[in-house]
């Protein structure tokens, strides 16, 4: 296996499940692991290429000074931290970069996320970064349709790419008309209420539900009117549609101008989420089913109790784990910060993995929304 590099927010847009499943499969050891946060707003800062360096050599003198790690594991290795080294675009970074490698393959990812400076040596990969990022950037579909074509584009933060899988795009068959019918009674089809059209929209339907299935996210719909009041008509999973842009032309985007049309539409969603998120919070205050503050709700999520978990979008804290409850280091008294208690300095990543891995909905805010409750709440099963 060769490299994996993901640029900019499709690094985050390009997790599937699969590929999650994979990065997180069991590899001979030493797998290695490395995050550091980077500068968006100056990408040509000549400090996140020097703190780059300085963590690979971090990396090559843990491997020199492991006596688990063979002398071929260790060449193996190092070659693909290096070809990753000459790869890694900092001008292209935005808040987070994560360098993942073992003896056969390298993998760069470009998160929208700070991430914490660390290098991990281990027998699997370290996914909870890429996959608090990729909650964050809230992935979502979105499905173009006209008469006769359909495509599909997986949207995430800042990021629009067509999805040229699972059957899309799609085109209709080429219609063929009954001229003996016309002839006979002047019946010329129109293109919103032939049959075939309506089959068509179907397997546009059909095909689309099949993705969402495997890969849930909200899905917005673009087309004419009459496009999209038949596509609903003749299926079932568009009908979850959380957004519509009723306009033509867009089918084939191109995708920056796909994405700016949609801009609107994805910020009601948004804003109406927001407030159904508030909304269920209240809710479960009412119910004695609501936690509130980084340790209720990590110990609600350790549990599988939370069934969704809403956290401001910037929200990060370093902790110790003491007496098993959760203590910033800031409000850590001397004997507990001066310990030797487990350190978490991305916790808040970590609670966010293992909330989606226990199935709860996890929901990034503005910050300043959760103020009141120390930027943390969850709504809790029982």
């Amino acid at each position: 296996m060769g490299n994996n590099v993901n640029n900019g927010y499709n690094g985050s847009n390009g997790l599937t499940p699969e590929v999650l499943r994979e990065l997180r499969r069991p590899r001979p050891y030493p797998a290695v692991s490395l995050t550091m946060p980077t500068n968006r707003r100056d990408p040509r800062a000549e400090a996140d290429a020097v703190r780059l360096r300085n963590l690979l050599a971090e990396a090559g003198h843990r491997l020199e000074a492991d006596p688990d790690v063979d002398k071929r594991a260790r060449v193996a290795l190092r070659t693909q931290l290096d070809r990753a080294l000459a790869e890694v675009d900092l001008s292209h970074t935005l808040d987070g970069l994560l360098l993942l490698a073992d003896g056969q393959e390298h993998r760069i990812w470009y998160l929208p996320r700070e991430v914490p400076e660390r290098v991990v040596l281990s027998d699997s990969y370290l996914t909870r970064n890429l996959v608090a990022a990729t909650a964050q950037s809230r992935p979502y579909w979105v499905l173009g349709v006209a008469a006769d074509r359909a495509t599909l584009w997986s949207g995430s933060g800042e990021s629009l790419r067509e999805h040229r899988a699972d059957g899309f795009p799609m085109a209709a068959p080429e219609e063929s008309w009954d001229v003996e019918r016309e002839e006979r009674i002047g019946d010329t089809p129109s293109t919103f209420t032939d049959e075939e059209t309506r089959k068509f929209l179907r397997s546009v339907d059909d095909a689309v539900g099949a993705v969402l299935a495997r890969r849930p996210r909200p899905l917005h719909l673009v087309g004419l009117a009459p496009a999209l009041a038949l596509l609903e008509e003749a299926g079932n999973a568009t009908r979850s549609a959380v957004g519509r842009l009723v306009k033509g032309g867009l089918v084939d985007g191109p995708a920056p101008v796909l994405l700016k049309e949609l801009q609107p539409v994805i910020e009601e969603y948004a804003r109406r989420e927001k407030e159904e998120v508030l909304t269920r919070l209240d809710e479960a205050k009412g119910r004695r089913t609501f936690a509130a503050g980084l340790d209720e709700v990590w110990e609600s999520v350790r549990e599988k109790r939370a069934e969704l978990v809403a956290l401001e979008e910037h929200y990060r804290r370093t902790v110790r784990v003491h007496d098993g409850h959760l203590v910033a280091l800031d409000d850590a008294p001397a004997s507990v910060a001066a310990g030797h208690n487990d350190v978490r300095d991305d916790i808040v990543d970590e609670l966010v993995e293992t909330a989606l891995d226990g199935g709860a909905d996890v929901v990034f805010l503005p910050d300043g929304t959760l103020a009141a409750h120390d930027r943390i709440a969850a709504v809790l099963r029982f």
